[in-house]
């Protein structure tokens, strides 16, 4: 049975963490999967917005720990603390994390590579490494900051204490809390609102900008430039025609681009 179930509707592809008798634990095998996943999905060309969520109850509790003590107790060949790649920042489809249950350790930090994360009232949260005689793992020293600030930052991977849905949105971790079962609905009225009303060719140029921007240093002279280069990619387009056709109409837009097709990415 695979360890990421995928379907795909509409234009919004759904990646789901399985491993039900573990509460959707990680383990080697799912990082691959979630990594071919998001490849194929960021490659295919009628895929507008993915959508990552867990088996219910949970979202994943974690590593697999059922080694207990040994779980970690010497690198195997290849080890990597990201095994997520190409991990959802770097994707040009925009991803949202519907977080429905407890996402412990590389459970949450994979959720902070999402572009949007909406998480459980009642589930537990924790980036608890520390605490494990381990280190925080998925690129979460630069997400958690680059999303939260260093304060945030400090005060969930330093202590690598537990907190619920409210608070992680207080603290600006996730972008909304709400009751369990409306978690992925809610994901999904945000992924199937990208897919009717987003040029699928200016949000790649946007999401491509928006992280690059922490992730590179660039500086707002640098930033105006991209941007710029941006707007020269898609002006003249159909999809700016229709863009702007549509909004005096007051109806849908039909948009026609499609990223891989028509991307060409930023210098």
């Amino acid at each position: 049975m695979s360890a990421v179930l995928q379907e795909t509707s509409a234009g919004i592809t759904v990646l789901t963490l399985h491993n039900p008798e573990r509460r959707n634990a990680f383990t080697a095998g799912m990082g691959r999967a979630l990594s071919a996943a998001y490849r194929a999905a960021d490659e295919d060309d009628a895929v507008r917005a993915i959508v990552v969520t867990g088996t219910p109850p949970a979202f994943c509790a974690g590593a697999d720990m059922s080694a207990a003590g040994s779980t970690f107790d010497s690198p195997q060949d290849g080890f990597t603390a990201s095994p997520i790649d190409p991990p959802a920042f770097a994707l040009r489809t925009p991803v949202i994390a519907a977080v429905n249950g407890h996402a412990i350790g590389i459970g949450l930090t994979i959720a902070m590579q999402a572009d949007i994360r909406i998480l459980a009232d009642d589930a537990k949260y924790a980036i608890p490494q520390v605490r494990r005689g381990m280190v925080p793992d998925a690129m979460a020293h630069w997400t958690v900051p680059h999303i939260a600030g260093t304060a945030v930052a400090a005060d969930v991977l330093l202590t690598g204490r537990t907190f619920y849905g409210p608070e992680a949105a207080r603290m600006g971790l996730a972008n909304r809390s709400l009751p369990a079962d409306e978690v992925l609905p809610a994901a999904m009225e945000i992924a199937a609102d990208i897919a009717a009303n987003v040029s699928p060719l200016s949000a790649a140029l946007s999401k491509q900008l928006l992280w690059n921007t922490t992730r590179r240093g660039y500086g707002p002279e640098r930033v105006a430039d991209l941007e710029t280069q941006a707007h020269l990619q898609v002006m003249g387009t159909d999809d700016a025609r229709e863009g702007g056709a549509s909004f005096v109409e007051r109806r849908a837009p039909r948009f026609t681009s499609r990223v891989p097709r028509d991307w060409r990415g930023l210098d």
